[in-house]
């Protein structure tokens, strides 16, 4: 049994780049579906690339909101280096001058790492993040917990086929305020696959105060396997 877990896994990791490559593909395929996710208000929306990565990485997700109306911006920092003194602070700097344009609440999109950050920031600024969305972020293993739910949305993304990410330090459970949404995918496409792209759109669109879970509906509905509950397996 372990030695059939350990071979998956490293066919898993082998097929990354293929995948996500296919993945981006899918995404210009699926353009005229996306098209119909729904909008928001235009509120301010800041994405955090995941651990080595750019602003490039995340560019077709924040020109895919950018398309929907709304104020999206990258971190700025270049490649993200993990959690050192100069990306903390420089996000959390990033992070404040993006408030402080409008003074109203900003969405926080991580991918990976930078989907812990953005956890980070949500709980450093409770009052200024609107709610928070990682893809395939491990959160629960920098001692990330149920007991320390955050206080605004949040929806984590997660993918049991990630090569990368152990799927379940991904998964946030279920509550009032709080899901995980499985999709199928890769870990390095989470950023441009089309089904990500729809859930992150569907998020942003609720009205502040009003967050309720997310159900995929229509054409979107045979592309997130259905979870049997609120506990992983």
């Amino acid at each position: 049994m372990a030695r059939r877990s350990v071979q998956s896994r490293a066919t898993l990791l082998a097929l990354e780049g293929p995948r996500a490559v296919g993945e981006l593909g899918l995404l210009a395929a699926c353009s005229p579906m996306l098209a119909t996710s729904p909008r928001g208000d235009g509120h301010t929306v800041l994405v955090v690339p995941g651990l080595g990565a750019s602003d490039v990485s995340t560019r077709p997700l924040r020109r895919f909101l950018r398309t929907l109306g709304y104020d999206v911006h990258g971190w700025g920092l270049g490649r993200n280096e993990g959690p050192t003194t100069r990306m903390l602070d420089g996000v959390g700097q990033r992070f404040l001058n993006l408030h402080g344009r409008r003074g109203q609440g900003v969405s926080l999109v991580g991918w990976s790492m930078g989907g812990i950050f953005a956890r980070r920031l949500a709980r450093l600024n409770p009052d200024s993040v609107r709610q928070v969305i990682t893809l395939g972020s491990p959160f629960r293993m920098v001692s990330d917990t149920p007991s320390s739910a955050l206080r605004m949305p949040s929806t984590s993304v997660y993918t049991r086929t990630d090569a990368i990410a152990p799927w379940k330090s991904c998964f946030d459970g279920f509550g009032p305020l709080h899901e995980s949404v499985e999709v199928v995918g890769s870990h390095c496409g989470l950023g441009h696959h089309p089904a990500v792209l729809h859930v992150v759109a569907d998020r942003l669109a609720q009205a502040a105060g009003e967050w309720k879970p997310f159900v995929p509906r229509g054409l979107w509905r045979p592309w997130f396997p259905a979870v049997a509950d609120a506990t992983p397996s």
